[in-house]
């Protein structure tokens, strides 16, 4: 069972900086060498050349961002697997009961991935409070007022992120907005409601969407813009149903001139993707011969096809399932560019990856998630067959372009509506005007159903399935009908509060409904 197989990382800049210099030199400066966010290197530190003053307390939330507890296992199965798109794959045992309850429900109170997400999530937003705290009160530190607002626009973008994903997996959690001494008063920091959870989400948003810039030099890729707080903030307005603000704050990044749908669905997820025309913000990662592993995230390799030999390049978890490749339509381009189908002795030949490899017999589950299978080419440069470099998409164009739709179909503006929507499937056309013919429909209804399809096929295995599930009301009905029979309305749209969270609390953290 591989349940906390955590890679270490350097945590000392120190350190950090060792890493780099070994790395420089001995590799070319090339893509494969760019600096990971939230890392110093010799061109940065301690700030110049761009970077700021709090940039070391602001990068220290960023690589919070790479912690396994946060966009690995736990973010993985609580995001992806409880979901219809993905079984828990990898083989009957792997991952226990943290692992099997994700898949088919109720979900204990003692669930390890639950306490780690809390735990891992908590973290980032400590590491945005310090930065925030150095902002605010650290006189030591001189900078200008503009300055000064744009790394706390930084912060609270990161908070907000945070707490966004808190308040959507636990409903009631703490609202821990300021640095304790004390990490036991933390712990007994009683919970908030959702409303104020998202009452705070939309003013840290707001604040970074007003202060942010809307992009950064080449040296700093991946930090928050005014894009992101705007794409971010579009969504949280969108799960609270608020329809017209979603509009306005999707319409700042469509309007922004910042972002274009990368030309190829095929090529956007893999590495020459990342950072394209198409990413609003992602997490960044980073390997080298050198450092293989340091300064990267195990989403992939979490993912990755589990099998022996050269096919040994993952656990094998969060497959497809047989639900979502119904879902797509004939010829739909998208779904062999998300699914990874296995060969068998039946059909030999079907098991094909992106490069043009034939998977072996006999591997443990028949499908894998293509999104995340990495260049054989880049494994061997690097010496890492994990796939630790692959950034983690976190927001795209067409994401925010479909979020638009929704919005705009659910105020009465189908014509908008209908003109997103079509952007996003001429895309995924690719110029084959046979397939995917465009949605015409003017009936609301009908409309909302496309759109939804749309969401699903689009974003495929890229972990907003379950929420949108829940935030359109359907989450029950629609996972039962997949064959998750256990799923509780009442009970299983939030994780249980972690039991370790309160007994560390004293009892001050009480639990959600039905645990």
């Amino acid at each position: 069972m591989k349940l906390f197989n955590k890679v270490p990382r350097p945590n000392s800049i120190a350190v950090l900086l060792l890493a780099v210099a070994s790395t420089l030199a001995s590799c070319d400066k090339d893509f494969l060498d760019r600096a990971p966010q939230g890392q110093y290197t010799q061109d940065n530190y301690p700030y110049p050349g761009g970077s700021g003053p709090y940039d070391q307390y602001l990068f220290g939330a960023y690589s919070s961002l790479r912690d396994f507890n946060v966009h690995s296992q736990s973010f993985i199965a609580i995001t992806s697997i409880r979901s219809d798109d993905a079984d828990k794959g990898s083989t009957p045992a792997d991952g226990g009961a943290n692992a099997i309850d994700m898949d088919n429900f109720p979900v204990a109170v003692n669930n390890g991935f639950a306490n780690a997400m809390w735990s891992g999530y908590f973290n980032l937003v400590n590491k945005a409070n310090i930065a925030l705290d150095q902002v605010a009160n650290n006189d030591e530190i001189v900078a200008t007022p503009e300055v000064k607002v744009q790394s706390e626009a930084e912060a609270k973008f990161l908070r907000a992120y945070a707490y966004f994903m808190l308040v959507r997996v636990y409903g009631r959690v703490p609202l821990i907005d300021k640095v304790f001494e004390d990490p036991a008063a933390q712990a007994n920091v009683p919970q908030s409601t959702p409303e104020q959870v998202y009452a705070l989400i939309e003013s840290d948003l707001q604040f970074a969407a007003a202060n942010l810039p809307m992009s950064w030099s080449p040296t700093f890729v991946g930090r928050a813009t005014k894009g992101a707080a705007s794409g971010l903030l579009a969504k949280v307005y969108l799960t609270q149903r608020k329809w017209a603000p979603a509009m306005t704050a999707a319409n700042a990044v469509i309007t922004s001139g910042q972002y274009s749908l990368f030309p190829s669905y095929d090529r956007l997820f893999r590495e020459e993707g990342e950072n394209s025309s198409e990413s609003v913000f992602e997490v960044q990662a980073t390997s080298s011969p050198a450092f293989p592993d340091a300064n990267g995230v195990q989403y992939a390799q979490v993912q990755g096809v589990r099998g022996t030999g050269t096919w040994d390049l993952g656990w094998g978890w969060n497959t497809p399932s047989t639900n979502l490749e119904a879902e797509y339509e004939a010829g739909d381009p998208r779904k062999n560019r998300t699914i990874l189908y296995t060969s068998t002795t039946s059909s030999p030949t079907e098991g094909l990856t992106i490069y043009g490899e034939k998977t072996p017999l006999g591997l443990p589950n028949p499908r894998y998630n293509q999104k995340v299978y990495t260049n054989p080419s880049r494994r061997a440069a690097v010496n890492n067959r994990f796939g630790h470099w692959f950034n983690v998409r976190v927001l795209r164009y067409a994401d925010v372009l479909l979020m638009y739709a929704e919005a705009a179909n659910e105020t009465g503006n189908t014509t908008e509506a209908l003109e997103k929507l079509e952007m996003v499937r001429a895309r995924a056309r690719a110029g084959n005007n046979a397939i995917l013919l465009p949605v015409t429909t003017t009936n609301q209804d009908e409309l909302r159903a496309a759109i939804r399809h749309e969401r699903r096929v689009e974003l495929g295995m890229e972990h907003d399935r379950f929420f949108d599930l829940v935030r359109w009301g359907i989450a029950g009905e629609t996972l039962r009908a997949a064959g998750k029979t256990n799923f509780n309305d009442a009970r299983d749209i939030l994780l249980p509060i972690p039991q370790t969270q309160i007994d560390l609390s004293k009892g001050v953290l009480t639990q959600n409904p039905g645990y």
